[in-house]
């Protein structure tokens, strides 16, 4: 997706000392966005060790000082071209944006551009010599030790992405990308590759089932392999990484490891966007952490985890596009989470444990009744244990929001305690069921007018 991180040792052998790391992306693209204390304050309070910003705010990065959470800083697709023609501005944009939060604020990588290749094909000339001017700007700071630098790009660079085996980049691209892969293996960074199972699920036709890309088990009959290494992908995930392992290795590098710099799922989806669910978000980011945290890479490259970054840690209302493309948050800007997840290092786990049964906000009248989403919760509540599911022919979808509203208490309620956390409240309390712009409360309280009074 195209979006509106302290040790003197080499970056990718501290993460891989320490253990695979699942961190965080901070869009802002967002309505009443919480301040950058608060934004912290969230962070911590679930433990989230790992963020990156698309930019180098002042603002986000003076209130991660002294946090100890590592940190991603971004050159922004605009930036790009004055950084790639000018050495002495890459260096005033490492002095303004790098060196002087540090050691304060740890930052340990700056991503240079988002998906350039497919995005804005007009910057590509320049974008090596950026990644390179910025580069030769930490070596005259002494910070390129702590400091990597590295450019995320888009699975589409990969036309063909299975079988892994046969995976090789769009021929078109092979200069810029042989020359950005030779970067990487100069400095000792990494690639860093956004992958989205959703898109690649929803884009395939059918041809991959939805539990291969929700991480679930498959039985043997269905299970994965590639054809030419015999290799079985437990995931769409581990399958798109080796891909791109595979694409390295076509252009006869090797010995980069592939940091996943975006993936994920979103919670709520138009009409035509039926896998855009709580469900389904919820299944996928907590399989998703479980796989990251156990450690391995994937079948061709065991020995090189995957560190990730989920997209994202609010939902983005204030984007243009579909409605999924509004929805794939963490957390409502209240700092409460979306649905049950981990993402820190304990066992702690974020989030209500009771799931609700809702009507969509966009389901088809004529297919409701009064009072649809209580009715809906109850036979939920009463019948899940006995497999029953959240859907009602489309119309409903599940949230950890509880909707309870004055005297109406819907059935899986309960009383949730707060703490607090640098004056701010991050625990689970009532939000917006569907972030549209404006207040989180004014929309639940649309919701609830037009669903259970």
């Amino acid at each position: 997706m195209v979006p509106g991180r302290l040790l003197l040792l080499i970056v990718t052998t501290v993460h891989y000392a320490s253990g695979a790391f699942v961190g965080i992306n901070i869009g802002t693209d967002v309505s009443n966005m919480p301040s950058a204390p608060d934004v912290v304050a969230i962070l911590k309070a679930n433990q989230i060790t790992h963020v990156r910003l698309y930019d180098a705010d002042a603002h986000m990065l003076k209130a991660l000082a002294d946090s100890g959470i590592e940190v991603m800083v971004g050159v922004t697709n605009e930036e790009i071209l004055g950084i790639g023609e000018s050495a002495s501005k890459a260096a005033a944009w490492i002095n303004q944006n790098v060196a002087a939060y540090l050691p304060s604020t740890n930052i340990t990588a700056i991503a240079v551009g988002s998906e350039v290749l497919t995005t804005i094909p007009n910057v590509v000339p320049v974008l090596v010599p950026a990644m390179n001017y910025l580069h030769k700007a930490l070596v005259a700071s002494n910070l390129n030790f702590q400091v990597k630098v590295s450019t995320p790009q888009a699975m589409d660079v990969i036309p063909r992405p299975f079988p892994p085996s046969t995976a090789t980049f769009n021929s078109s691209w092979d200069s810029t990308i042989y020359q950005i892969l030779q970067f990487l293996k100069n400095t000792n960074s990494y690639y860093m590759l956004n992958a989205y199972p959703y898109f690649g699920y929803t884009s395939g036709n059918g041809i991959f089932p939805l539990d291969y890309a929700l991480f679930r088990s498959l039985p043997p009959v269905k299970q994965i392999v590639d054809p030419n290494t015999l290799s079985h992908y437990d995931s769409m995930f581990d399958a798109m990484v080796d891909a791109a392992y595979y694409s390295i290795n076509a252009l006869n590098m090797s010995g980069i490891p592939i940091v996943v710099t975006e993936t994920g799922w979103p919670w709520l989806g138009g009409a035509n966007e039926p896998d855009a669910t709580a469900d389904n978000a919820k299944t996928f980011n907590n399989n998703m952490i479980q796989r990251v945290r156990n450690d391995s890479g994937p079948p061709s490259q065991p020995n090189f985890p995957i560190n990730t970054y989920i997209y994202e840690m609010f939902n983005e209302d204030k984007r243009p596009g579909p409605v999924s493309e509004k929805n794939w948050g963490l957390f409502f800007i209240n700092g409460s989470s979306v649905y049950t997840f981990s993402l820190g290092t304990s066992s702690r786990v974020t989030g209500n444990n009771s799931d609700f049964c809702i009507a969509k906000p966009n389901a088809d009248p004529g297919k409701l009744q009064n009072h649809a989403s209580y009715a809906y919760n109850d036979y939920y509540q009463r019948m899940h244990a006995a497999g029953a599911t959240c859907d009602f022919d489309g119309t409903a979808t599940t949230t950890t929001v509880n909707p309870s509203y004055g005297s109406c208490k819907f059935s899986g309620s309960s009383t949730i305690t707060t703490n607090s956390t640098a004056g701010f409240t991050p625990s689970v309390a009532p939000g917006p069921v569907t972030p549209q712009g404006g207040s989180g409360t004014t929309n639940l309280q649309v919701l609830r007018i037009q669903f259970v009074i």
